[in-house]
C-alpha cells in the first residue's frame, strides 16, 4: 500500500507538499522525503512528534538516540509508517533544524494500491515557496507566572551566606558570573 501524505509548512503562506510513500517504509523515509521536497539539505537534527487530532503535541521520536544507554531510545528508523499511522491516527507534526524550527503539520490522506512502474518515495504535488527565514515560535507556557510563583522561595543574597566556610564547596572566583 502507499501512504499520500501532506506535509504543510508551518508558515503565514499556503506552503504544502503532497509525498507519496511505501506503508513499509519508515518514519526515517519520511523524514528525507519531506526535506527533500521542500529543499533542505539534510544536514540538521530533526524529530517527529505524535499527536492527538487538534494537532497537541506528544511524544517525541529523533531522528537519533540521545539516551545514556544505546538504543534506549526508539528512533525514526524504528518505526514503519504503518505502526504509527493509519485511518484512526492521520496525524503527526515534523520539526527540522531545532535552531530554525521549520515545523510542518503532516496528515495521512490516502491509503491507496501502489502504481505500477511508481518510484516511491515520490514528491506528487508542490505548493508555495519555502521563506527565508522560519515563522518565529513563542514557547511560553499559559501558567508561566504561576509557575515562577510556585518556586518563588525569598532567598536574597545574604541568604546564601550559610555557604560561606563550607568547605564542601570550592570557590572558583567567578563572581562577575554570579552577579
Amino acid at each position: 500500500m502507499v501512504y499520500k501524505f501532506r506535509a504543510i509548512l508551518d508558515a503565514e503562506e499556503d506552503i504544502f507538499r503532497d509525498i507519496a510513500i511505501l506503508e513499509d517504509d519508515t518514519l526515517e523515509d519520511l523524514h528525507n522525503a519531506i526535506f527533500n521536497a521542500f529543499g533542505f539539505d539534510g544536514m540538521e537534527v530533526a524529530s517527529f512528534y505524535t499527536c492527538d487530532e487538534t494537532w497537541n503535541q506528544e511524544d517525541e521520536i529523533p531522528l537519533f538516540d540521545t539516551g545514556d544507554v544505546p538504543g534506549e531510545i526508539k528512533t525514526m528508523g524504528d518505526y514503519k509508517l504503518s505502526e504509527i499511522l493509519d485511518e484512526e491516527n492521520t496525524k503527526i507534526i515534523y520539526v527540522y533544524d531545532f535552531i530554525n524550527m521549520w515545523t510542518f503539520l503532516v496528515e495521512l490522506a490516502a491509503i491507496e494500491e501502489t502504481t505500477a512502474g511508481a518510484i516511491y518515495p515520490e514528491t506528487l504535488f508542490s505548493h508555495g515557496e519555502i521563506p527565508e527565514e522560519a515563522i518565529e515560535k513563542n514557547f511560553e507556557a499559559d501558567n508561566a507566572d504561576d509557575f515562577y510563583d510556585d518556586f518563588e522561595d525569598g532567598l536574597d543574597d545574604d541568604d546564601l551566606d550559610m555557604f560561606e566556610g563550607d568547605s564542601n564547596f570550592e570557590d572558583f572566583g567567578f563572581e562577575e558570573n554570579w552577579n
